[in-house]
């Protein structure tokens, strides 16, 4: 049951007895009000982890320990002034655990989050997240705040909803600057849109197709989600209850078209962004685009590269491929399988896309040839979906009360530093399940590995963003051998074939390059200039020192949602999920700046890598 009114849950409302969160809660806000920073910070155990989303350090931050959460405290709590901390729903204990949902408020606005209370000589914080979710006086219009939409009356000056839509986009660019330019109109970019235009901040999202949703349509025709429906609504309104759990690409581009309307997003097509520069006395870009084949000059305030979360295609470079007569592309390039049946077609790689493309190119009547160049992690997805998503994203979680908003959080409330110890269990119990599965895939040759410490999917993309495979049904085909397997990097082409280090040769018509993406800050070297690129840093990963995510630890995924060394610069992308909710946290960012608000950074993200 849900708290409804403001006052605090009390021992009345759940047991006769103190709840520890609810006596954690106490000590802690008067440790606060009394700004006693020690004793706030002595409320955490040993090992324990407080993730803040903006609310104490207008940032992305996770701190560790009671050093950390002093460290935290005295950098920020005056300014923040944290108050009314208060149970939203009874606290539940399972395990030695407590966890307790909750409210609270700061200077400037409302904050929830999730706690987990053990007990270390009297009640002690082992994770605690806090989020802001509204800044005080500039609401969103929801709810009771619920625009009108109708002027009712008569009056001859009356202009409709229709006209104001239109003269606003007249003068967008023209007599208007938007405060915020976000490059990029994928549905990392729409999210971010609905959520500017909502808080009032005058915004634009651009985009090189000419319709929202060209960036799902334009792609091989067997592509689709492989995350399920409830792991992928966008802001504000979610996917009806009849959509399926795993949308196919055309119907994504459809929808996104559709909620870009619907939510009135400021959206430019046939856009392209070709320069930009920051000036550091007027605090504003100069960035220069094409407008359907025109110039044009706009002046924001901030930049939002929302181009993915991956970065430029990382197409290789091999000797022979100028004398190869067959053709070559990158597999986001890849038009789909119509046009190669009967074809010798050899992918380079062995991760989602390679699987997807050879799966469909087999079903087209092409002899296909998958080239792994080293070990990839495969989940099955109906198993990934029960063990791995089912008790925050499904019906069944819906069913127990967890929302989607509840589950992003739960999600978030994990730090990152511990979450491997969390997803191991989950993926022993895969590989048991598909046990058959995965013998036959070895005895095929495939090179299966679980994650540098068997942590799995959701570990491998937060360090490191590939390496993984969504198994929808194109593993068979390599298991079975109707798609053959080769092993090893490729040393040159010739005029017609792929040969390999060992001195295999593939024939080849077609060469598909499934071979990833390098980093975001790719993008702003092309757009901005390779100093500031350098100056952002390596964009993505957590410093886990893992295979492709070197050290040092670094907390946050880096860069992502947050301020950059690179004053008015960010990035914004991931999956649906991420887009959905770290859109928040980036709105609430950019709105606070735009009316004024003080916005000091705890601790700015720091450059150890540069891509």
């Amino acid at each position: 049951m849900t708290q409804l009114d403001d006052r605090p849950v009390t021992t009345a409302d759940t047991d006769p007895e103190i709840d520890p969160a609810t006596a954690w809660f106490a000590a802690f806000e008067d440790a606060l009000t009394a700004r006693d920073v020690d004793r706030a910070a002595g409320q955490f155990a040993a090992t324990s982890f407080w993730r803040d989303l903006i609310a104490f350090s207008w940032n992305l931050t996770t701190v560790e320990n009671p050093d950390g959460v002093a460290d935290l405290l005295t950098h920020t709590l005056d300014r923040v002034d944290p108050r009314g901390f208060r149970l939203t729903e009874p606290a539940d204990t399972a395990d030695g655990v407590t966890t307790a949902w909750f409210e609270f408020e700061t200077s400037v606005g409302r904050g929830r989050g999730l706690v987990r209370v053990v007990d270390e000589d009297g009640p002690k914080a082992w994770t605690f997240l806090t989020t802001l979710y509204e800044l005080k006086g500039h609401e969103e219009p929801k709810g009771v705040r619920r625009p009108m939409g109708a002027v009712h009356g008569a009056t001859k000056e009356r202009v409709t909803w229709l006209e104001k839509r239109q003269a606003e986009d007249a003068a967008l660019g023209v007599d208007t600057q938007p405060y915020v330019l976000v490059v990029g109109g994928g549905q990392g970019g729409i999210a971010l849109g609905a959520r500017l235009r909502q808080l009032g901040v005058p915004a634009l999202v651009i985009d090189k197709h000419p319709r929202p949703g060209d960036q799902w349509r334009n792609r091989y025709k067997s592509l689709c989600l492989h995350d399920p429906v409830w792991y992928d609504h966008l802001p504000y309104l979610k996917f009806p209850d009849n959509w399926p759990v795993f949308a196919p690409k055309d119907k994504v581009g459809d929808w996104l078209e559709f909620y870009t309307r619907v939510m009135e997003v400021p959206y430019w097509s046939n856009t392209v962004a070709t320069s930009a520069s920051y000036d550091e006395g007027t605090g504003e870009w100069t960035v220069h685009l094409e407008r359907e084949g025109k110039p044009l000059v706009l002046k924001p305030t901030h930049l939002v590269m929302a181009t993915g979360m991956s970065g430029k295609a990382n197409v290789p470079t091999y000797p022979g491929a100028d004398v190869f007569q067959g053709e070559q592309h990158h597999s986001s390039q890849h038009p789909g399988p119509d046009a190669y049946a009967d074809k010798k077609v050899v992918v380079i790689g062995s991760n989602n896309s390679a699987f997807d493309i050879c799966g469909a190119l087999w079903e087209s009547g092409a002899d296909v040839t998958m080239v792994q160049r080293s070990s990839t992690h495969i989940v099955k997805s109906d198993t990934l979906m029960d063990i791995g998503l089912g008790d925050l994203y499904s019906e069944r979680a819906l069913e127990n009360g967890v929302t989607t908003e509840k589950a992003d959080l739960i999600f978030a409330s994990l730090p990152y530093k511990i979450m491997h110890e969390f997803q191991i269990p989950l993926y022993d119990k895969m590989r048991e399940r598909d046990k058959d599965f995965y013998d036959r895939m070895a005895a095929a040759g495939f090179d299966l590995d679980w994650g540098d410490d068997g942590s799995g999917l959701f570990m491998k993309y937060l360090r490191r963003g590939s390496g993984y495979y969504i198994d929808v049904g194109a593993a068979e085909l390599v298991a079975n051998g109707d798609v053959k397997l080769a092993h090893g990097q490729v040393d040159h082409l010739t005029e017609t074939s792929v040969v390999l280090a060992d001195g295999t040769e593939l024939p080849a018509d077609l060469v598909v390059y499934a071979t990833g993406y390098g980093s975001m800050n790719g993008w702003a070297a092309d757009l901005i200039s390779q100093e500031v690129a350098d100056r952002v840093g390596k964009v993505w990963g957590l410093g886990s020192d893992t295979t492709k995510d070197p050290g040092p630890w670094e907390g946050e995924q880096r860069n992502m949602w947050k301020p950059t060394q690179q004053e008015n610069l960010w990035f914004h992308g991931g999956n649906l999920h991420q887009s959905r909710h770290y859109s928040l946290y980036l709105a609430l960012q950019l709105k606070a700046r735009h009316v004024g608000i003080d916005t000091p950074v705890h601790r700015l993200q720091e450059v150890h890598h540069l891509g």
